[in-house]
């Protein structure tokens, strides 16, 4: 029997995902290359805080207490979050930014495909809100590796360093912790072990397309869906954290 603890977990594993990834992304309001992209990677932030803020308001619901979003977002410590790696890896250069991005929007947009399908309407509803705004972010991610990949020799040295570095995260990706099997047993969650070849192909694709190698590396990271993060993530929750905990409670 699945318990709305359960559910709650799973939701974490999803949600937190956006939020750290939202977060990184809002820390380079004002500072992209150019102002179109600028523009595009903060929409692209909020949109990932506006779908964090859906599971996140329902999450809140399923746990009985006197929660809200903001609980949830900001009042946790570091160990209790369930993203994966790859979202809270830093900011090195433009290049890191969109193969991160690339990296996880591929994943993204395949989750959301299946989540829609859930028995659970809100995860549901959430999921097939999101799919068309998950899309927009996969193509402009995409097209951007491509543009960097097949430029410059500078530019496509920089990608492709990116990629060999950031690789070692997406296997993550497809980790099914118990609170997943345990959705996808009742009906609710996905199974993305499955995803996994769907996935690869995708990311080929475009690497090929940018003229781009595939890292041959079988050695990957973990820990984060377990709630063991790396040493950034200390310092991404201390900024995104500050203000609830050195103000509690206050509205704005």
């Amino acid at each position: 029997m699945m318990k709305n603890e359960n559910i709650i977990q799973y939701i974490y594993g999803i949600a937190d995902n956006a939020l750290i990834l939202g977060q990184r992304l809002s820390e380079l309001c004002g500072h992209g290359p150019i102002l179109e992209v600028d523009i595009a990677m903060t929409n692209m932030a909020l949109d990932l805080l506006g779908q964090t803020r859906s599971y996140y308001q329902y999450a809140a619901q399923l746990s009985g207490e006197e929660k809200t979003e903001d609980d949830v977002a900001f009042l946790r410590l570091e160990k209790q979050y369930r993203n994966v790696l790859l979202v809270e890896q830093p900011n090195k250069h433009f290049g890191y930014i969109i193969t991160r991005q690339f990296f996880y929007d591929v994943f993204h947009l395949l989750l959301l495909e299946e989540l829609q399908n859930s028995k659970d309407e809100t995860l549901s509803a959430i999921a097939k809100k999101g799919i068309k705004e998950v899309s927009y972010h996969q193509r402009f991610s995409s097209d951007w590796i491509k543009r960097l990949g097949d430029g410059t020799a500078e530019s496509h040295n920089k990608i492709q360093e990116a990629v060999d570095d950031l690789w070692q995260y997406t296997d993550e990706l497809f980790h099914m912790t118990e609170d997943d099997a345990i959705a996808l047993e009742n009906g609710v969650g996905v199974d993305t072990a499955t995803l996994k070849e769907k996935y690869n192909n995708r990311i080929k694709e475009v690497l090929e397309e940018a003229s781009l190698v595939v890292p041959e590396t079988k050695w990957f990271q973990k820990g984060g869906k377990q709630g063991i993060h790396s040493e950034h993530m200390g310092y991404l929750l201390a900024d995104l954290q500050y203000m609830q905990r050195t103000y509690p409670n206050m509205k704005w």
